[in-house]
């Protein structure tokens, strides 16, 4: 069952946030099965307990926390990467029908980004919020004013705000509170009490309760919400695609570092079942020295054990008979790591591959297409990359493999692309980008795309195509609104389909340097098993996301 779920965030983080969050935990649990989660909160503080007591979830304190307040201040990327995971984990270990996350308390050492973070928190949580703002000290303008700033810093996290409570109020003033904010969003005002502990929650139930009508609250809290796919939000729902049906991924590049630091962290979690290229005595040795403690869980395998080796050989020359392998060329073709670990797959001893971390894309692809080749009805291979944007995410491609597609080949990557949407969550709307939109411009590379989408329309009926179009026509719904007047797909394409391998390489670079998006990938697209290639220059998270969308291809 899936958590609804909602985050509490403030401003001031104090003057009244704890009777919001003590109020909405009981207006939850009096109807459902609620639980209560701390992204950052210090070891020390009580009102945790005093939220988990009203709760009714059973999550316990370890459970409830996802990092201490410092390392949220120091390392806000690192630290939103942890709560996701420690999110996720509180829910799976009690399924709980409703989440009330209550963000950052008042400290006093100012943080001046607190409030940002707790927007972009309950973006990767995938959570509305409910915000607090406290009365005083402000009039109704200056509280209205807090209101739109800090629901414009919520909306460009990716979230919004489904109701207002305005804190510290007095009745004689909340009229006039009220009229100042005065729209869609509904808007509660509370008046002050002293609540830090236990020995005020009397006081605070009392006081919401009778000026937050439950009936109104729980309303607020079904309204329609489409939710964010941030980066961290992304690549935990990998680790959990993965993990949910668990396959063998081979790496060929056992002894790079990088690559162990991956297997071990997707080990230690139960992810993936792993096979290691390589020598099991130095690659532990290697782990050992590195900190690893669960490379253990890895199976091993040795390039010159004759019991693999042997069937392997004959698998090669049977596979490769067309082209006269002989058993001698076989044995010194699978001295090649990548060779290896391809017949690994082969053989049905993995269910798929990872490699390129020392080796090019040429030497990870070229034994793929040998020995695994395409699948039945498909005559190409082209790579895509999973584009994170703040608040969603997109297809690229083919940003790795064709150089020059033609118009039936550009066709066949649009519907392979649209199937890798497809099994990572994303209902695919394709745009064959070009320098012209529906007619605009004309020119030989224009024909070929124009072509292509018309293939596209004959192949795939049912997908939501438009071409020719132009990056900015397929991206954005208000220059869609004049260059693609009319047009349902423009304005809303998630799936990039470049005309050629230069403007695809250089598109997802100059995006993913300029924007700040994470790049995954290159996924592999049709290939009959999932091999994927990995950047020279990958980092032990790409690698770990890398391995992660391979199971989840296997599946």
């Amino acid at each position: 069952m899936t958590a609804s779920r909602v985050y509490i965030a403030s401003p001031e983080a104090a003057n009244g946030r704890n009777v919001v969050a003590y109020g909405v935990v009981r207006a939850l649990a009096a109807s459902k099965k609620t639980g209560v989660f701390r992204p950052a909160a210090c070891r020390k503080e009580t009102f945790t307990d005093v939220l988990l007591g009203a709760a009714n979830a059973g999550i316990a304190r370890e459970q409830a926390v996802g990092v201490c307040p410092r390392r949220a201040r120091e390392d806000k990327a690192g630290a939103r990467a942890d709560i996701v995971a420690a999110f996720e984990e509180a829910v799976a270990a009690s399924s709980p029908e409703a989440m009330v996350i209550v963000g950052t308390d008042h400290s006093a050492v100012n943080d001046p980004a607190a409030f940002a973070f707790n927007a972009d928190v309950a973006a990767d949580l995938a959570a509305p919020v409910l915000l607090a703002v406290c009365a005083i000290d402000r009039t109704p303008a200056d509280v209205k004013a807090t209101v739109d700033a800090c629901a414009a810093a919520i909306a460009d996290a990716g979230t919004k705000v489904l109701g207002v409570f305005v804190t510290a109020c007095e009745d004689v003033k909340a009229a006039d509170v009220k009229a100042a904010l005065a729209g869609d969003t509904p808007v509660w005002t509370v008046p002050a009490v002293d609540f830090a502990d236990a020995s005020g929650a009397d006081a605070a139930a009392q006081a919401f309760d009778a000026h937050v009508p439950a009936a109104e609250l729980l309303a607020a809290l079904d309204a329609p919400f489409d939710a964010p796919a941030t980066p961290n939000a992304f690549q935990y729902s990998l680790l959990g695609k993965a993990k949910a049906d668990k396959k063998t991924i081979v790496l060929p590049e056992g002894e790079e570092d990088r690559i162990i630091k991956a297997a071990d962290y997707l080990l230690e979690r139960d992810i993936v079942d792993l096979i290691i290229v390589g020598s099991k005595d130095a690659i532990l040795a290697r782990g050992e020295e590195l900190g690893l403690k669960s490379l253990g869980k890895a199976s091993f395998q040795a390039m010159d054990d004759e019991t693999v080796l042997a069937p392997m050989v004959a698998k090669l020359c049977e596979l490769r008979a067309k082209k006269g392998m002989t058993e001698e060329q076989a044995r010194k073709t699978l001295t090649d790591p990548s060779y290896f670990g391809t017949m690994l797959v082969v053989l049905g001893k993995a269910d798929g591959l990872v490699s390129g971390s020392i080796n090019s894309t040429a030497n990870t692809v070229r034994p793929a297409l040998q020995v695994i080749k395409t699948k039945p009805g498909q005559k190409l291979v082209s790579g895509a990359f999973l584009m994170c944007f703040k608040d969603h995410v997109a297809v690229f491609a083919d940003c790795a493999i064709n150089l020059n597609p033609d118009a039936e080949q550009l066709a066949e990557i649009a519907i392979q692309s649209a199937e890798t949407a497809r099994a990572f969550g994303i209902d695919p709307k394709v745009g064959m980008l070009s320098y012209s939109t529906l007619g605009s411009g004309k020119g030989p590379d224009v024909d070929l795309v124009e072509a292509a989408t018309a293939l596209v329309k004959e192949k795939a009926p049912e997908l939501p195509v438009v071409g020719s179009i132009q990056f900015d026509a397929a991206w954005s719904p208000t220059v869609a609104a004049t260059k693609a007047k009319g047009n349902d797909v423009a304005g809303h394409v998630n799936v990039f389909v470049f005309p050629d391998l230069c403007a695809g390489n250089i598109g997802y670079k100059a995006v993913q340097r300029s924007s700040g998006a994470l790049a995954i990938g290159p996924v592999l697209q049709g290939l009959n098993k999932p091999v994927n290639d990995l950047s020279r220059g990958a980092l032990v998270q790409d690698i770990i996301n890398t391995i992660a969308l391979t199971a989840i291809e296997a599946q």
